[in-house]
């Protein structure tokens, strides 16, 4: 793709990983109202690969590389097991809203694991900074949740455990977008991820089983909003932001793709409160304003720098114009 011809392409990317899951969370509380979480996390990966990788094969794509399917393997069960798996589980046990948060260590595991681009991200004093602003309004924002009384009735081990879940599954997260950025597979980015889904769907179902979860589980028993958060996290999850975000990965540096972990949160919050009547109290929306500001430092110079570069092209283009169209002269 030409970065030029589309770049409208980048924002938009940003707003589906932004906002698509920031309601993720709250889809997946929905979906464990009538899923166990790796039956869940199963169902929805692989229904959404298959159908991508259905679509592709119709069009005449061919999917026989072992190489690439041992690739995406590895990344679709780092990301997507490993990573959304473990967040339906702590879901079980804490709030949407909370599970946003507790995940939002992200950028702070890629500068951490990334070692190849140390020196670009030291080397531009806002991000860091940034990031130290936004881990800071993410203690706000948790010390906000925590010190809410709609989860006194689950067992505080069980949270203080689904929480450690939750930084584990974030670990798993980067480690799988690091792979995946270093270890690109050579096929196109649509049946790359069909693959990704399709072996974290089969490996969601092997844990699920292993776990017992098949035992007493029926689909005849699955509420109506359960099958609405599974569609949800099929067709807008698992195809149009995962897509959105295996592109970025491929065209922005991981850190700042990863900055769609501190605004998920606001999004889950303002989700909960809309459809599910959650509260947002002071300490939440003072951690968010902060959070915000963690993000716009983490893109500030990258915006100043296109802005200046944009302004040097109008000044070449003025003088080029200058010399090269001459007022008309009559003979």
């Amino acid at each position: 793709m030409s970065s030029s011809k589309n770049s409208w392409l980048v924002p938009v990317a940003f707003i589906n990983i932004y906002v698509i899951w920031g309601i993720t969370f709250l889809a997946i509380s929905f979906g464990l109202k009538g899923f166990p979480p790796f039956i869940l996390s199963g169902f929805r990966f692989l229904a959404a690969g298959l159908l991508m990788i259905g679509w592709l094969l119709a069009r005449g794509e061919k999917a026989s590389s072992l190489i690439n399917w041992k690739k995406n393997a590895i990344t679709g069960i780092l990301i997507l097991t490993g990573g959304t798996g473990l967040v339906a589980w702590g879901e079980q046990y804490v709030s949407a809203s909370e599970a946003a948060i507790a995940i939002a260590t992200g950028p702070f595991w890629f500068i951490a694991i990334d070692k190849k681009n140390w020196k670009y991200y030291f080397s531009d004093k806002f991000i860091p900074i940034g990031l130290i602003i936004g881990f800071a309004g993410l203690i706000l924002f948790l010390n906000g949740s925590v010190s809410s009384a709609s989860h006194q009735a689950v067992n505080g081990n069980l949270r203080i455990t689904a929480f450690i879940v939750l930084a584990l599954s974030s670990v798993a997260w980067v480690l799988g977008s690091l792979y995946s950025k270093k270890n690109p597979a050579s096929q196109s980015t649509f049946m790359n991820i069909a693959q990704q889904l399709i072996t974290a769907g089969v490996a969601s179902f092997l844990i699920a089983a292993f776990r017992k979860e098949w035992h007493g589980f029926s689909f005849s028993n699955v509420p109506a909003s359960a099958w609405a958060g599974v569609l949800f996290l099929v067709f807008f999850g698992s195809i149009v932001a995962y897509l959105s975000y295996i592109w970025l990965l491929s065209v922005k540096p991981a850190a700042l793709v990863s900055t769609h972990t501190y605004i998920n949160p606001i999004v889950t919050v303002f989700a909960g409160w809309i459809v599910a009547g959650q509260t947002i109290n002071g300490s939440q929306l003072y951690g968010l304003s902060i959070i915000l500001l963690g993000v716009l430092l983490t893109n500030v110079t990258k915006y100043f720098r296109l802005s200046k570069r944009s302004k040097v092209k109008i000044r070449r283009l003025r003088r080029f114009v200058h010399k090269t169209v001459r007022p008309y002269q009559p003979i």
